[in-house]
């Protein structure tokens, strides 16, 4: 069990001692983490029984289920996101990629643990960070940066000056309007066969992983949010946002300049014409364009 921080569920809830270790979604349950469900997601609330001694923020307007409460350690709260979010801001926790050891390779600076395979490319000036896996055959460009941890596959190519593992902008406003982030503790899955070009953000997720699928193509100047997952064989050409959580089928192709409102998902070989904001899903097949796109 990786243990992100470690903290005593009896300050939060009387009756209960067990410890919590690291954040966990609902898609992803996790024995002794700090997890959260919202008002929209009620239908979900089995993830609970899937893993035990969690502490939970729950929607105040709801009742708990009695076999959920006898596992775990219930907050109940107006805003379980938010609430989730004051856990970490209270406990002080944070979680950014350290600096490590590394060796420069043909002017290119490798972080001692990572790890790759055969027959890759790096130019000089990138970073390639510790928790790192690189795959074969792969093109690293001039300046690209892979920090946290992330899984690069088989023949992917990564243009000059890319961030692989950003943290993501995952804020709310708190008490008094202030600012209320979740820190990001999720990596970055690159499957093989992907192409990600030159000025290119892929955030790392919130929680799970932010996904490129096998074979997809990621064109310059785009930013891929928290959580995105992007089906086998897209296209996301220039400029193009794909905001949290949100997500595209198999080969769907986003046109230059779109954005993609956070959670939709673009259906398999959907088409999101040039300089769309997308802010309903897009069903398979479908065509859409303009703003709000139709």
């Amino acid at each position: 069990m990786k243990e992100y921080f470690k903290v005593n569920v009896s300050k939060y809830a009387k009756g209960k001692d067990f410890t919590v270790v690291r954040p966990a979604s609902l898609s992803n349950p996790k024995d002794n983490a700090v997890m959260f469900i919202s008002d929209g997601y009620m239908e979900q609330t089995n993830a609970f029984l899937k893993c035990n001694n969690c502490l939970v923020f729950w929607p105040e307007s709801y009742g708990v289920p009695r076999n959920v409460e006898e596992k775990h350690a219930i907050i109940k709260c107006d805003d379980p996101r938010s609430g989730y979010c004051g856990f970490f801001r209270d406990n002080r926790i944070i979680h950014y990629p350290l600096i490590e050891e590394f060796d420069v390779v043909n002017g290119a600076y490798i972080c001692k643990t990572a790890k790759i395979r055969n027959n890759c490319t790096i130019f000089p000036g990138a970073y390639i960070g510790g928790e790192v896996t690189i795959g074969d055959n792969v093109f690293i460009g001039s300046g690209v940066r892979i920090v946290g941890e992330a899984y690069i596959g088989n023949n992917v190519v990564i243009r000059e000056n890319a961030v692989i593992g950003a943290d993501g902008l995952s804020t709310d406003r708190g008490e008094n309007g202030r600012a209320l982030t979740m820190p990001q503790f999720g990596g970055v899955v690159i499957e093989d066969d992907v192409q990600i070009g030159a000025l290119t953000v892929i955030a790392r997720g919130a929680i799970d992983n932010t996904i490129i699928k096998r074979g997809s193509k990621i064109d310059n100047s785009s930013f891929i949010s928290h959580n995105v997952v992007i089906g086998e064989d897209t296209f996301i050409v220039g400029e193009s946002i794909m905001f949290g959580s949100s997500s595209t089928g198999k080969q769907a192709f986003i046109s230059g300049n779109s954005t993609i409102r956070n959670g939709k998902h673009i259906g398999d070989k959907a088409i999101v014409g040039m300089g769309s904001v997308v802010v309903k899903n897009v069903e398979n097949n479908m065509c859409v364009k303009g703003n709000p796109a139709k």
